[in-house]
């Protein structure tokens, strides 16, 4: 079996790649700079230099590929949903012009609204459009990633992190390592056909409060969380450099999610993952915020 890789060196992407490569493949990686894989990952894989945005390019790209683990590149443009229609077309021609068979693709929890969700309602468009074409494609609706933290390491250094979600509204959080195994597994299982949609849901639905205190235990250093208002960090995300677009596309992950919004998922045995937020803050952040004091 041929299988692709989109975001090789990703989050989720690099561990996709590592889990399929300890299970005997040897995966066709798609992207930019094929010199950013690491050694040892480069002699395990064959390569691709495309840009997902390049209908053409992917179509080449993907010839001859059984199954796609496809991510939409993230977008920092003006218009991120015009960015991300883009990418749904690159997909769409590679697997209807390619016959690929069977798809994985990285999508959020939130995507069910369809509308008013920000940049998810970008990755709802891809969902769909696979759907459209009648490939057997897995959705994988994932919680908040344990990683967007790092966005945050100087709030996180001066003990504050700001958010506009009401500090007792708990979602699932899940490290992207475990969302790879999840999907490392639906590319190579035979057991699954049509459309079907697999959430990752993480260990455990966490509250900001909850979030501020395992932070704080895993850190030994206190971190607390404010909830502001939308016009403050519409401001502070414009004085970062972000266009009015961006800016509106980021605040609406927050805001289309936060009132009445029920995951179409609920959690169960097979959407719960196994690693909590407080080991892997023990492992990737507190080294970062301590060691940097």
């Amino acid at each position: 079996m041929q299988i692709a890789v989109t975001t090789p060196t990703g989050n989720v992407g690099r561990h996709v790649v590592a889990t399929l490569v300890r299970a005997g493949v040897r995966p066709r990686v798609l992207l930019r700079e094929p010199g950013r894989l690491a050694p040892d990952v480069h002699d395990e894989v064959d390569a691709v230099s495309v840009d997902q945005y390049d209908a053409d390019a992917v179509v080449a790209a993907t010839e001859g590929v059984d199954a796609l683990f496809w991510v939409d590149p993230t977008t920092g443009g003006a218009d991120p949903l015009a960015d991300y229609a883009r990418a749904t077309g690159s997909v769409v021609r590679a697997v209807a012009e390619n016959r690929i068979g069977r798809v994985v693709f990285l999508s959020s929890v939130g995507a069910e609204k369809r509308h008013g969700a920000g940049e998810i309602d970008g990755l709802a468009h891809t969902e769909t459009a696979l759907d459209d074409i009648g490939v057997d494609v897995t959705h994988l609706r994932c919680g908040y990633f344990f990683t967007n933290l790092e966005l945050q390491l100087d709030a996180l250094r001066g003990g504050a992190l700001q958010v506009i979600l009401p500090l007792d509204q708990p979602m699932a959080w899940v490290a992207p390592r475990d969302i790879a195994e999840v999907a490392a597994t639906r590319l190579l299982s035979p057991a699954w056909s049509g459309r079907c949609v697999q959430a990752v849901h993480g260990p455990a639905d966490l509250t900001w409060r909850q979030v501020g205190d395992i932070l704080t235990a895993a850190t030994g250093r206190r971190i607390s969380v404010e909830r502001i208002t939308d016009d403050a960090m519409r401001a502070r995300l414009h004085q970062a450099g972000m266009t009015d677009g961006l800016v509106e596309a980021v605040l609406g992950m927050s805001t289309g999610l936060r009132e009445n919004f029920v995951p179409e998922q609920r959690r169960t045995v097979r959407t719960t993952t196994p690693t909590t937020l407080a080991a892997w803050a023990y492992d990737h952040l507190r080294h970062r915020i301590v060691g940097a004091s």
